[in-house]
């Protein structure tokens, strides 16, 4: 599909999404390449007056750079008492709103942040529509550096072939807390929650790009429109 339709889409999805910021809300600010487009159009509609007193939970370095830049005030965690909303994006989505998130790397900030909110919204394109996660998605698995190399045993023992992620060539993709992402391929995944519980118990993996039964709802454009899809609703 060409790339300048896929865009629109993701506007259209943001733009949508965006519509449910209201003035002195604590918004997260997802990373990637749709969830990027609701960080714009909240500054802009900070700039034109529309909303007002907004503080902002970035997942990502480079998400809090991009909201400095667009005028929206920036806080941590520590500094607020809840995230009203979070808009952010996902590599996959299945039926029931559970999703694949990491294909920026950005997933431990991620899921720290959807966990802390009231009402974590997902904007993607239709592409990203899937009927069993690991359909079109690796998983992305965040390990320590130390003893990595253990972490691609453990994961082949749970069927998974993986790769270290790498940038530059030869360089290693280092993520915001200083730690590897392991690109898992287990193909569709039967037993999401076994697979999660799997993962959380072995020394070493950080965490893991399985976002299960956090998204209240997600926001999905394509050549039809805009959906408003809530857990189950989806095809």
């Amino acid at each position: 599909m060409e790339h300048g339709a896929l865009d629109r889409y993701k506007f259209h999805a943001s733009e949508y999404a965006v519509q449910f910021v209201e003035s002195g809300m604590v918004v997260g600010l997802g990373f990637g390449s749709t969830a990027i487009h609701a960080l714009h159009l909240i500054g802009r509609k900070i700039e034109g007056g529309e909303l007002h007193r907004i503080q902002a939970v970035p997942t990502a370095e480079s998400i809090e750079r991009e909201a400095r830049q667009s005028g929206i005030p920036v806080v941590t965690l520590e500094e607020v008492e809840r995230i009203d909303l979070t808009i952010d994006g996902a590599d996959e989505i299945d039926p029931e709103l559970n999703l694949i998130k990491g294909g920026g790397g950005a997933l431990l900030r991620e899921k720290i942040v959807a966990q802390a909110t009231r009402r974590e919204i997902i904007v993607a394109d239709h592409t990203k529509l899937s009927p069993r996660l690991g359909t079109k998605f690796d998983l992305p698995v965040e390990v320590l550096p130390f003893g990595w190399g253990s972490q691609v045993e453990y994961l082949a023992g749970l069927g998974a072939s993986s790769s270290r992620r790498m940038v530059e060539g030869d360089q290693p993709f280092i993520s915001d807390s200083g730690n590897y992402i392991l690109d898992c391929h287990f193909g569709p995944i039967g037993d999401l929650k076994g697979l999660a519980r799997a993962l959380e118990r072995r020394a070493g993996i950080v965490e893991h790009g399985l976002f299960l039964s956090l998204a209240s709802e997600a926001i999905i454009a394509g050549p039809e429109g805009v959906e408003h899809l809530k857990p189950g609703s989806s095809e």
